[in-house]
């Protein structure tokens, strides 16, 4: 069995002022959270039953139902159907992940999640209950008053919210004491009154679930007149369930305790404070470690004496008291409630959500053990273990272990150094890589050409050009291209030669009035610069373009290469697990 305290899904109401997109991503990612932590739960542990302990909500009680008056200016605009919406919400993250995992051949009974007991933050507390916002949790959730057997163990969840409004002062007539505030208070009250008698017939029912016989309550068949005023009260099962299982009390807020009255060492806030001289003994008054005794607006850390007390007395036989509302663990002995074993043990369970101002949320883990004979009564072990404590002896059958969460917020720390870290190391490679540009360039030949297009040279120096005019066509350069003769074919007109150029000047030889050393396109294409033109043309383009910018780019592909598949990887983490 596992008992979930506060998850109080986050809403506008629970950061008013932060701003889009950092209250999304809140939203998103608390769901997330806590859908992922019921997935685990129910793979790893498997239990039967899981129990929700109010506050399932954060701002459910400013949603008010259609017509509702006194509704806080700020929240106006969401009404019921916003309250609908988080409804689906919170169905989403536990109801359809509990379905999920179904098993056939069990009787509901036997696997079953409950989310009726209310928190202040999902109804309001004492006389700042609004009706309509009650009617409208317990329509979705069920009634918060009930009993359910679980594991041979009697849980009693009681609307302690609601209860707090007896002798409140009743804001809409200014009345005081156990006559105002009668509407809010009533239901709770009278379900206390009438608690042991209902608490028989849940037990027959779920004996005789257990033993397969028939679950509808017996009736007995006799003849009744109709007009009797009494006939209502002699309508009554014809079996009851005579024996007794050990009650566990539900409460969203705590039962009162005196001022500063230490939590224990389990405790994230403040750790408990040892005695003097006495390691592994703690203070039983240690004001860090207490749970405040305190109230305000819609909100009270504990419960009245008078009513906490009064709870006590009428429930009967509570082996165990669980609680919520503080987000922090608490575990404390009440000892001056009427016990077998001397006191009364509570334990306050931790928030569920990392919202919650904890470090690490958690979830309590119930191991029930309690079985029954043939005659359905619980084994009488009380002859086992003679020399075992009584506190031993009254809580064999049932053992709590407090299970923690990750600590969301140190992951995102370190997802943060490792996101700076990476960062940093990309923009040196992308810095470092475009100071080592130039070293991995080719050296060109001294045409510009990259790759060799005749045999190499065995001298690097251009050959010499020969001037006579009686010089034979067929004559042979010496790279083996044949020199035609130049007399009397000299093109003055020649678009490619050069105005003012005599048959004496070597830089005018052309070759069909085109220069074979100073040729124009050379220029147009790139062909024929030497080293130092290419060193001047990167200069030139460094102006273009700046460094910073090359740096840019191959920071920006250095990091689509690296964030790419680490995306891909957690998105396939993300949808595994």
């Amino acid at each position: 069995m596992v008992l979930v305290a506060d998850p109080q899904l986050v809403d506008p109401h629970t950061y008013p002022g932060r701003p889009w997109p950092l209250s999304t991503i809140s939203r998103h990612h608390t769901d997330y959270y806590m859908r992922k932590s019921l997935t685990i739960i129910q793979d790893s542990l498997d239990p039967r039953t899981v129990v929700f302990l109010g506050d399932l909500f954060d701002g459910g009680r400013e949603w008010l139902p259609q017509g509702t008056s006194g509704s806080d200016p700020r929240w106006r605009n969401y009404g019921e159907d916003y309250w609908v919406k988080e409804y689906k919400r919170f169905g989403n993250i536990f109801f359809n992940e509990w379905s999920r995992r179904a098993r056939a051949g069990l009787h509901p009974d036997q696997r079953k999640i409950l989310a009726g007991l209310p928190g202040n933050h999902d109804l309001g507390l004492g006389s700042g209950i609004k009706i309509p916002v009650r009617r409208r949790f317990n329509a979705f959730f069920g009634d918060g008053n009930r009993i359910d057997v679980i594991g041979n163990h009697t849980f009693v969840s009681l609307d302690t919210v609601s209860l707090s409004a007896k002798r409140q002062q009743d804001s809409a007539t200014g009345r005081q004491g156990e006559g105002s505030n009668h509407e809010i208070w009533g239901p709770a009250d009278g379900f206390l009154d009438n608690l042991r008698s209902e608490k028989s017939r849940v037990l027959d029912r779920a004996v005789r679930v257990q033993n397969n016989q028939v679950e509808n309550d017996l009736m007995f068949h006799h003849v009744v007149d109709i007009r009797d005023p009494h006939v209502s009260k002699s309508v009554h099962t014809a079996s009851k369930y005579e024996g007794s299982m050990p009650s566990v009390l539900l409460t969203h807020v705590p039962l009162y305790r005196a001022k500063d009255t230490a939590c224990g060492p389990l405790r994230e806030r403040s750790p408990p404070s040892t005695k003097p001289g006495k390691d592994g003994e703690y203070l039983e008054k240690d004001p860090g470690n207490a749970i405040r005794v305190e109230y305000g607006f819609q909100y009270q850390n504990v419960l009245t004496p008078d009513i906490s007390k009064e709870i006590i007395d009428k429930v009967g036989d509570i082996q165990m008291v669980f609680s919520g509302d503080d987000h922090d663990y608490c575990e404390v002995l009440h000892r001056g409630y009427t016990s077998p074993s001397g006191g009364i043990r509570e334990i306050t369970v931790k928030a569920f959500s990392w919202a919650m101002g904890v470090r690490r949320p958690g979830f309590l883990l119930l191991s029930l053990w309690n079985p029954l004979d043939e005659r359905d009564k619980a084994i009488d072990r009380s002859s086992e273990d003679q020399d075992a404590n009584n506190a031993r002896q009254q809580h064999r059958t049932l053992q709590t272990h407090l299970c923690l969460l990750p600590d969301q917020l140190t992951i995102f720390i370190r997802y943060l150094f490792l996101l700076v870290t990476t960062l940093f190391a990309l923009l040196v490679r992308a810095a470092r890589a475009r100071n080592n540009t130039n070293s991995h360039v080719p050296k060109r030949d001294i045409n510009g050409h990259v790759l060799p297009f005749t045999a190499k040279s065995k001298s690097t120096t251009p050959p010499p050009y020969h001037h006579s005019s009686t010089a034979s066509a067929n004559q042979s350069h010496t790279n083996g291209l044949a020199i035609r003769s130049t007399t009397g074919r000299i093109r003055a007109s020649s678009p490619y030669s050069l105005p003012g150029s005599t048959s004496n000047d070597r830089t005018t030889k052309n070759y069909s009035g085109v220069s074979l050393h100073d040729d124009p396109l050379d220029e147009r294409w790139g062909r024929g610069r030497s080293h130092d033109e290419d060193d001047d043309r990167s200069k030139r383009k460094g102006t273009v373009e700046s460094q910073l910018g090359r740096v840019w780019r191959e920071f920006r592909t250095s990091l689509l290469i690296v964030g790419l598949p680490v995306g891909i990887w957690w998105i396939y983490l993300a949808g595994k697990y």
